[in-house]
């Protein structure tokens, strides 16, 4: 991945996106949902050359890719993936977001139906620091990768890695690779249990394909 960078000014703390940009095969069609100020279809742009799209919902967003160049609609992940034809992209990305949508189950089956591939990142709420805050304190943690108190967070529909794995099984999709991430923003391997995943990873990111 030493040929994928960050574009200037883009939030070191978002390493996730450098690994999903790894993941993705040079000349590759992609399409980012939620691709928020598109930092991530920038890097695949440069660094993979791909035909990367984007939706998203909050018009700041759009407008901030549009004047970047970049091909981007707005639009709602929840009701608008429907619209898009079976395999019209090798890769679709949720970067970060299924914890906000409606209906995690139906984007995920959307995702693997327009796309071969899916990749998704996303916050784990079982991690240790996040039991023990809940645990000792009684109240719904704030940590540097959850920022907003539960009244104000976007996330309505929060998740373990394990719970995640669960609804991949669920809607018969496979997980092809992946990784966590620890605080430190290092990897946890993909061939530790899924125990030790749920217990120290911070974040997760999986590349899925449909079922066989």
């Amino acid at each position: 991945m030493a040929d994928i960078q960050f574009p200037t000014g883009a939030s070191a703390t978002r390493i996730d996106l450098l690994l999903v940009a790894g993941m993705v095969e040079p000349g590759s069609r992609v399409l980012d949902v939620g691709c928020g100020d598109g930092t991530l279809l920038r890097m695949l742009q440069d660094g993979r050359d791909v035909d990367a799209r984007g939706i998203e919902l909050s018009q700041k967003g759009v407008n901030e890719c549009v004047a970047r160049g970049l091909s981007v609609i707005q639009g709602d992940a929840d009701t608008d993936l429907a619209d898009y034809p079976d395999d019209s992209f090798d890769y679709v990305i949720l970067s970060q977001t299924i914890q906000a949508t409606r209906r995690p189950k139906v984007v995920l089956e959307h995702m693997l139906r327009i796309g071969r591939r899916a990749i998704v990142s996303f916050p784990n709420f079982g991690h240790w620091k996040i039991r023990a805050k809940l645990a000792l304190s009684g109240r719904m943690p704030v940590t540097e990768n959850l920022p907003v108190s539960w009244h104000e967070t976007p996330n309505i529909h929060f998740c373990t890695i394990r719970d995640f794995i669960a609804l991949v099984d669920e809607i018969g999709a496979q997980i092809e690779k992946g990784v966590a991430l620890d605080a430190g923003g290092n990897q946890v391997r993909f061939t530790m249990p899924w125990w030790v995943w749920n217990l120290f990873g911070e974040q997760a990111v999986l590349v899925l394909t449909r079922g066989r």
